[in-house]
């Protein structure tokens, strides 16, 4: 049975994205208040459409690199393109988003003496010389390449948060995202797993980069957002980086494959040469949050994918993709 908590404000940036959007479905089941915040760059309205009539939530556009005034009990702070396609379309910005947006919800978080929970990433650990990946692992990270506006963006962010922790006694929780795949995925967003399922429906061909034997680990949305939860409602002391993602390895090539297997399609692989800077192996130490958290995927990837591919089936015969 659920835990029901006593009823919080609870604000979330980012709060119309993929992840976001499951976030506020979960903590408005579990009672409390929310307010979304989006400047609808990759966030969609659609995402939040079944919550609009929803009294304990609220949707405000803002953009986060612009200071923000409310009064909330707690900040999950989700705001910043994640998908390559998306975070190289504006580096700058996307460093401003993670940069000043941090600055500007840390400040909220001190006024108010709020709990505050940052969304940091996997890529933080760059291309990885250590495998799996442990919180204590310093990362292996292009400060100039074309993904440093990411990598080093929540870097810095994740920065912001200790030394706001240590000057100002702000209470965080930083979690460390690894793949995360399920309904609501943006079709275009350049990312295997809705990049592979999308292929597939329509019969193209499915794009592998280099030979396809780089590794990811796949999360499904509804284990990570329990991740997320736990570690808000964790001890004080536990203020993280904590690793959430799916221990789980999987080659590129063997998810195209279970795709294609799955939805039935005739697509062939397609090979094209492999962008720079990107990880030939990712998958997390998840130790911390078990011990920390009580905290560990519990969705096959078979289940989930199940469940994604259902999504962007119902959404391509709507003629919405």
């Amino acid at each position: 049975m659920r835990k029901l908590h006593l009823r919080k404000q609870i604000l979330i940036t980012g709060g119309a994205g993929f992840l976001g959007s499951h976030l506020c479905d979960r903590l408005l089941a579990d009672g409390h208040e929310v307010i979304c915040v989006d400047n609808f760059f990759t966030g969609a309205r659609d995402n939040i459409a079944h919550l609009r009539d929803n009294p304990r939530f609220e949707l405000v556009r803002h953009d986060i690199t612009w200071p923000l005034y409310m009064e909330v009990d707690e900040v999950y702070n989700l705001a910043c393109p994640a998908s390559p396609i998306h975070y190289q379309h504006d580096p700058v910005q996307t460093t401003k988003t993670s940069v000043h947006g941090a600055i500007n919800m840390l400040g909220m978080a001190k006024r108010l003496g709020a709990k505050i929970f940052q969304a940091s990433t996997s890529e933080v650990y760059g291309d990885p010389a250590m495998h799996p990946q442990e919180e204590s692992y310093w990362g292996n990270v292009n400060p100039i390449g074309p993904r440093s506006c990411y990598d080093e963006g929540k870097r810095c962010a994740e920065t912001l948060f200790f030394d706001y922790n240590r000057q100002h006694n702000v209470q965080i929780k930083v979690a460390r995202i690894f793949n995360t795949y399920g309904p609501r995925m943006h079709p275009n967003d350049g990312r295997v797993v809705s990049n592979f399922i999308v292929q597939a429906l329509r019969g193209d061909d499915i794009t592998i980069y280099g030979e396809g034997q780089q590794t990811r680990s796949f999360c499904y949305v509804d284990d990570l957002i329990e991740g997320f939860v736990r570690l808000m409602d964790s001890p004080d002391e536990v203020t993280g980086p904590i690793n959430l993602g799916n221990p789980g390895e999987f080659t590129i090539r063997q998810l195209a494959e279970q795709v294609i297997e799955m939805t039935g399609s005739g697509s062939k692989l397609a090979f094209k040469p492999l962008p720079q800077d990107d990880p030939k192996q990712r998958r997390p130490d998840i130790t911390r949050a078990k011990e920390q958290l009580g905290w560990e995927p519990k969705e096959p990837l078979s289940e989930g994918l199940k469940k994604t591919i259902a999504y962007f089936d119902e959404k391509m015969r709507s003629g919405e993709i």
